[in-house]
C-alpha cells in the first residue's frame, strides 16, 4: 500500500490506515476495502472569494415556485410513489436483484419524459445497440431519447452541463468512475464522487436523475452508506423469482411519502402497472374460508387488501414449530401467548403457520385482530365468509385498540364489496360521522369478540 493509501468500511464510510476485519464504527465484519487517496491536481478545489458565497445565498422570500415542477408520465403508479410526478432537479436511486427489471422500467419511463424534452440514458453495461433491441421490443421510439455508452463522470458532467437534458438516467452507478481518483470503478470513493458530481449537476443544472444501484446478497445498497444519504429518494424494486409481479417500494423521498408500495406485473412487451393490487392479492379465495382473514393494511398513502392464512398441527416430534412469512414473528408469538392466557386456547404442543399469500410483508399493527381471527378460526373449524374483514391492534390484556386512517381502510373494503368488517370500538365516535355499506362491527375486547366470531364467521 502507498503512503497515501488507507482503508475504507462500505458500510459506514469510516477509514483505516489499515486493514481490519470488524469496523470499530459499525460493527461490520469484512467490509474494508483499500483506497488510494487522489493525488490529482484536478481533486483540489480553490476556496471561493466573498462575492462569489454572495452570490449563491439567496433570500428565501425571493425563491420562485413554476406552479407545475413535475414530470409526470401515464403510468400512474410510478407518479404516486414519486410523490405526484419526478421532481425537476430529484436524484432518485433505484435498486434491486440483476435481471428484476429495474432497466426495462427505467427505459419505459424515459420515453414518458420525452414529452417534456430531451432523456439521456447512460449506460455502462449495454452498448446503444443493445438498448435499442430492448426498446424496439418494448416498443419504444423516440427521436428525443438519446444514447450514451460511457463510464468517465467527467465526460458525463460536460455533456449534461452543455446539452442540459430534462432527465437523465444512469445504468449503474457502479460502473462509473472519476478519473481524478486512482481507484477502480464500484469502490467506496468512485461511487461517493460520482453521486456528489451527479447531485451536483441535478442541483445546478435543473437535471432529474435517476441511478441505478446494485444490491448485495443482503439485500443492501452496494457501496457506501452515504449514497443513500446524497440522493433525494430510494426505490428498491422487489420481486420473487418464477413470479409475474414485481414490487416497487419507497424506501425514502424528500419530496413525497416514505414506505409507499407499487405493484407491477412483468409482460412480454414491458412492466404494466396493477392498479387495483388488493383485487390482485384476493384473487384466488374461496367463498368461505378455514383459518383465514382479510386485513386492511396501510403502505405509504395507500391501502392494501391481504389476506392472512394460518395452519395449526399436532406437533408430532421435538419443540413446536412457528413458521411465519410476512409478518412479524416476534408479534406471532406475542398473539399465541394472548389466545392462551385470554381466549384459552391450548397452542403449546401445536405447529403454527402463518403466510401472507403475494410476497408482501405485513408492518401494520392494525393487522393483529385478523391474525388472531385466523388463528381461532383453525383452531375451532370455524368457517369465515370471504365478505368479512378484520381491522385492530391488539394489546397485552385482549383489549383492542385504536387504529388510524380507518376511513381509508373502510373505503377500500367498500370498493371491493366486503359487507362486514369488525373494528375497535375506539373509532367508532370517527367512523359514524361518515356513512358506510359495510356492517361494522364495534368489539373492545376479546371476550366481545368470543361472543361474536361464530355467529359472524
Amino acid at each position: 500500500m502507498s503512503k497515501n493509501g488507507f482503508y475504507i468500511c462500505n458500510e459506514c464510510g469510516f477509514k483505516s490506515i489499515k486493514w481490519v476485519g470488524k469496523c470499530s464504527n459499525c460493527g461490520e465484519w469484512g467490509t474494508f476495502d483499500e483506497e488510494i487517496s487522489s493525488t490529482s491536481k484536478n481533486a483540489v478545489k480553490n476556496n471561493l472569494s466573498m462575492v462569489e458565497l454572495s452570490n449563491k445565498v439567496v433570500s428565501f422570500s425571493d425563491i420562485q415556485l413554476e406552479k407545475d415542477f413535475r414530470y409526470k408520465t401515464t403510468i400512474s403508479e410510478f407518479d404516486r410513489i414519486l410523490g405526484g410526478g419526478l421532481v425537476k432537479g430529484q436524484v432518485v436511486l433505484i435498486t434491486g436483484n440483476p435481471g428484476i427489471g429495474k432497466s426495462t422500467l427505467l427505459l419505459q419511463t424515459a420515453k414518458e419524459y420525452t414529452k417534456y424534452g430531451d432523456v439521456l440514458y447512460i449506460s455502462g453495461e449495454e452498448s446503444p445497440a443493445q438498448i435499442k433491441s430492448r426498446g424496439e421490443r418494448l416498443g419504444i421510439n423516440s427521436s428525443n431519447l438519446y444514447l450514451m455508452s460511457e463510464t468517465d463522470i467527467q465526460n458525463i458532467y460536460e455533456y449534461v452541463t452543455i446539452k442540459k437534458p430534462k432527465v437523465v438516467i444512469v445504468d449503474s452507478i457502479q460502473t462509473l468512475y472519476n478519473s481524478a481518483f486512482d481507484s477502480i470503478p464500484g469502490t467506496p470513493t468512485q461511487i461517493r464522487e460520482c453521486t456528489l458530481k451527479i447531485v451536483e449537476m441535478a442541483k445546478k443544472q435543473d437535471v432529474s436523475f435517476f441511478i441505478v444501484g446494485h444490491i448485495t446478497k443482503d439485500g443492501k445498497v452496494a457501496g457506501p452508506k452515504l449514497l443513500e444519504h446524497m440522493v433525494d429518494a430510494v426505490f428498491q424494486f422487489e420481486g420473487e423469482e418464477g413470479l409475474f409481479y414485481r414490487i416497487l417500494r419507497s424506501q425514502k423521498n424528500r419530496y413525497g411519502s416514505t414506505n409507499e408500495l407499487a405493484v407491477f406485473s412483468m409482460e412480454e412487451d414491458g412492466i404494466k402497472e396493477i392498479i387495483n393490487s388488493s383485487e390482485f392479492f384476493l384473487c384466488e379465495r374461496e367463498e368461505k374460508n378455514i383459518g383465514s382473514m382479510v386485513v386492511p393494511v396501510l403502505e405509504g398513502t395507500k391501502v392494501f387488501l391481504l389476506e392472512i392464512q394460518t395452519l395449526i398441527t399436532d406437533v408430532t416430534i421435538g419443540i413446536p414449530k412457528r413458521i411465519v412469512q410476512g409478518f412479524d414473528r416476534n408479534r406471532v408469538q406475542i398473539l399465541i401467548s394472548i389466545a392462551e392466557k385470554r381466549m384459552g386456547m391450548q397452542l403449546g404442543m401445536k405447529d403454527v403457520f402463518i403466510n401472507v399469500p403475494g410476497g408482501l410483508s405485513i408492518n401494520d399493527p392494525a393487522a393483529d385482530l385478523g391474525v388472531l381471527i385466523s388463528i381461532v378460526s383453525i383452531y375451532k373449524n370455524v368457517e369465515i365468509s370471504q365478505k368479512i374483514a378484520a381491522i385492530g391492534e391488539l394489546g397485552l390484556r385482549g383489549e383492542i385498540r385504536k387504529v388510524f386512517f380507518i376511513d381509508r381502510r373502510l373505503r377500500e373494503l367498500e370498493k371491493l364489496g366486503f359487507k362486514g368488517v369488525y373494528i375497535p370500538e375506539a373509532n367508532r365516535k370517527e367512523v359514524e360521522k361518515n356513512s358506510y355499506k359495510l356492517k361494522l362491527i364495534f368489539l373492545k375486547n376479546l371476550d366481545e369478540f368470543l361472543e361474536r366470531v361464530s355467529k359472524d364467521g
